[in-house]
């Protein structure tokens, strides 16, 4: 018998899962497989995440726009729900407010204030959100983004790079959707300049752990 209260968007996103390829996602941009060796001469790893965050955003996508119908952008968003306090205080913190509220577009994994609060203690985190470690929670955070608005209908299972550079492996599974070992608990919060995905998992560059 089926389930008749499985989500809509888990529906759609179990769809997805027969069709399984190399690539991460169908249509994905190009720009959007960033070199994680590119450098720029003369810059901060924070100002070279800030580099690449700018070279994602400048071209227009060719991934199906999630803005049509939404008024606010990413960040707006983020921080008018409850459960993204710990992200929006985050984000601030790594002056990528700004960046998100651009253009883009971009695709956001956004942990919950519950998966922040699993990760890591309140202490850690504190003190992560501190000036001195400012570099290593931009890279975090951009590890949490993709270019591009990639809506859950176009995600398959393979790996994607992060503004961050390095790799997110997707896997689409029936009734399940995991993002670097992160499961997507909703999908499809369409923003102005992109779409958040909610993640129940704070995800970790191999080098930030």
């Amino acid at each position: 018998m089926k389930n008749q209260n499985v989500p809509s968007w888990m529906k759609q996103l179990t769809g997805c899962a027969g069709v399984i390829g190399a690539s991460a996602l169908i249509g994905f941009p190009a720009w959007a497989h960033i070199n994680s060796n590119t450098t720029v001469a003369n810059t901060t790893p924070t100002q070279q995440v800030a580099e690449n965050v700018k070279i994602a955003a400048s071209p227009k996508p060719t991934a199906s726009p999630a803005s049509t119908g939404a008024a606010k952008d990413i960040v707006a968003i983020a921080s008018g729900d409850a459960q993204f306090k710990t992200l929006t205080k985050a984000l601030g913190a790594a002056g990528l407010v700004t960046t998100l509220q651009g253009k883009g577009p971009f695709t956001v994994f956004a942990p919950t204030d519950a998966a922040f609060a699993a990760a890591m203690p309140k202490a850690d985190l504190d003190d992560l959100l501190k000036p001195a470690n400012k570099a290593k929670l931009t890279k975090i955070l951009t590890y949490h983004v993709v270019p591009g608005a990639v809506l859950s209908t176009s995600l398959k299972s393979g790996d994607v790079k992060s503004v961050e550079g390095s790799s997110l492996k997707v896997v689409v599974a029936p009734g399940k959707v995991t993002v670097g070992g992160a499961n997507v608990v909703k999908a499809d919060i369409k923003a102005s300049n992109g779409v958040i995905h909610v993640i129940d998992k704070v995800l970790l560059p191999a080098d930030a752990k």
